[in-house]
């Protein structure tokens, strides 16, 4: 039996806001169905990514901004650090770790992601 991991609720106070900033990040919108005045569903997937987030009224009950280390994997964290910066998204210095390489950055209601290259640049 297969168990994937294809989707995961990002609490956020300002939908369009959000699905504005994600879009600005790179993440491609699959989705935005307003179902009623309680529900609204807005689904985003980063690049080459099987696994999707899904903003929205009436889509999670955490608070906006509390998920913390939400992590992507890439092959260049040069290029994402990059990539990232050049859409005006706010993004951390690169940090180099034994167990890889690391950028960090928040949506506009604090939720925090970590972009990974698994592979530290001071063994590639």
């Amino acid at each position: 039996m297969d168990i994937k991991l294809e989707l995961i609720g990002v609490p956020v106070t300002d939908v369009d806001r959000a699905k504005a900033f994600y879009e600005k990040a790179g993440f491609h919108a699959d989705h935005d169905v307003t179902v009623s005045e309680d529900v609204r569903f807005v689904q985003l997937t980063p690049p080459g990514s099987a696994c999707s987030i899904a903003l929205g009224r009436g889509v999670t009950g955490m608070e906006p901004g509390s998920l913390d280390n939400l992590q992507v994997v890439v092959a260049d964290i040069q290029e994402a650090h990059d990539d990232l910066a050049g859409r005006g998204i706010e993004v951390s210095d690169i940090d180099d770790r034994p167990w890889g390489s690391f950028v960090y950055f928040a949506d506009p209601d604090g939720n925090r992601w970590s972009v990974q290259q698994a592979v530290p640049r001071t063994a590639a």
